[in-house]
């Protein structure tokens, strides 16, 4: 769990910072702009860095599946080499369909308005500008893009299905409860990444734009910033500390 945990908070590192300096920059800039070769390798970045995020979560999740189901199994499932062979096959996957999504979206000529209706380089707002025949590339898009989404989503309710009926089976409360305590974290961290992704991927044609950034933002920079509180919630101590500086604001209230 906290070898993927690093590889989670990494991921979420890089992640944001693929993003947030630029538009921080852009908030204060009188002329907001970005290069050709910027929003390139911005659009390279994001995806995989997205695409490896949601993949890993459903690794999370298998991880969880194991240590819970079939725990006198888990050191013997979740070895270090297959640990590492999920890794590779998750960054893989990312890198590689990121290269194929950017390498179509910028052999497109662009000769309509040079304004991107995101905060960062994202596929869709560009092919919206894009003056060449888009299809061949929203088909691409929507194939890969939708199938790891889904795909993830569909583990990662496949393997809590399994944990919560494993779950409900143990007779004890305590052991009930703690089982669920080292799912709750992750389960938490899942439903906002996916709920946000799931909602730009699949939202109705009359969305607005604005509700389409919105969704983008939080999954982009909210989320990664959130992800060390939820998982750090686990510890102990940094509840106790979150508990005693709740009640200090309540005594002064």
């Amino acid at each position: 769990m906290y070898f993927f945990l690093s590889i989670l908070s990494a991921c979420d590192l890089f992640y944001s910072s693929t993003i947030a300096p630029k538009m921080l920059l852009n908030f204060f800039a009188e002329r907001k702009s970005i290069s050709y070769t910027g929003c390139y390798v911005q659009m390279y970045l994001f995806t995989s860095l997205a695409d490896i995020e949601c993949l890993l979560l459903a690794v999370m999740a298998y991880d969880r599946y194991v240590a819970i189901c079939n725990p006198l199994l888990y050191m013997v499932t979740m070895s270090t080499q297959r640990c590492n062979l999920l890794l590779v096959g998750v960054c893989a996957v990312g890198l590689v369909d990121a290269m194929i999504h950017t390498c179509l979206t910028f052999r497109l000529s662009f000769c309509r308005s040079n304004v991107i209706d995101r905060f960062f380089c994202d596929i869709l707002p560009l092919l919206a500008l894009s003056c060449s025949d888009a299809r061949i590339n929203e088909i691409v898009l929507f194939t890969f893009i939708d199938s790891i989404v889904v795909s993830s989503t569909v583990s990662v309710l496949l393997s809590y299905v399994c944990i919560i009926y494993t779950i409900l089976k143990i007779r004890s409360a305590e052991s009930r409860r703690k089982a669920f305590s080292t799912c709750a974290c992750h389960l938490t961290a899942v439903i906002m990444f996916y709920g946000s992704q799931l909602f730009v991927c699949f939202h109705p044609t009359f969305t607005s734009m604005e509700a389409d950034n919105i969704a983008s933002v939080f999954y982009t920079v909210v989320l990664p910033m959130l992800n060390p509180l939820i998982y750090s919630l686990r510890n102990r101590e940094v509840k106790d500390a979150l508990k005693k500086a709740i009640n200090e604001l309540r005594a002064k209230s």
